[in-house]
């Protein structure tokens, strides 16, 4: 770990020495909260002020900035970047170069595809506006490459097709598909929990 990090790590755990734990970005953050059973592999950041549960695991390069509460069996996968002030319940898995916005809240048993992008500015660089996240309840599953807008529910147990633009609120178990997405009763064969 860095000479220059704030960190409270668990037992058990497995650091490369290329990643940095406990980023200090600001002088009075408290150190970041790591559970047992670690594994952030090289090129991850995990900021000051974020609280971690066990069973933590990191692909490589992946980002996880301050403000943020992650509960257990998490998987940030490869390039995938949580951008603070979030969050993100427990036996989740994000796949390789998912972004996940600032004010976004993600429950248990969550599954977000390859490339996946939930966004939080309504108007990016056009004029103020809240920044509010998606949320998704939980047992969600989101498909490779799919956006989601800022603000929106995907409701407990739906599924958000691979590429699908998710506009407006997905009630529960239903399926989100095509741009802009649209609903669709949920087949019977994504009934069920997710397998995470």
């Amino acid at each position: 770990m860095s000479t220059e990090t704030r960190a409270r790590v668990g037992a058990s755990n497995r650091i490369d020495d290329d990643a940095t734990v406990g980023y200090i970005h600001d002088a009075d953050a408290p150190p970041a909260d790591i559970g047992d059973d670690a594994t952030i592999r090289a090129g991850t950041i995990v900021y000051a002020d974020t609280t971690i549960g066990d069973g933590f695991t990191t692909g490589h390069n992946a980002l996880v900035r301050e403000d943020t509460t992650i509960g257990d069996d998490v998987l940030v996968g490869t390039d995938t970047t949580i951008d603070g002030s979030s969050t993100i319940g427990s036996h989740v898995s994000l796949q390789t170069g998912v972004y996940i916005p600032t004010q976004t809240t993600i429950g248990d048993q969550v599954f977000v595809g390859p490339r996946a992008v939930l966004t939080n500015d309504p108007y990016p660089v056009r004029r103020e506006a809240p920044l509010t996240g998606p949320t998704l309840d939980d047992g969600v599953s989101v498909g490779a490459n799919a956006t989601l807008l800022p603000d929106v529910t995907v409701g407990t147990g739906a599924f958000v097709a691979a590429g699908a633009v998710v506009t407006e609120d997905v009630p529960p178990e239903t399926l989100a598909v095509g741009v802009p997405a649209s609903h669709e009763p949920l087949p019977e064969d994504l009934t069920g929990e997710n397998e995470l």
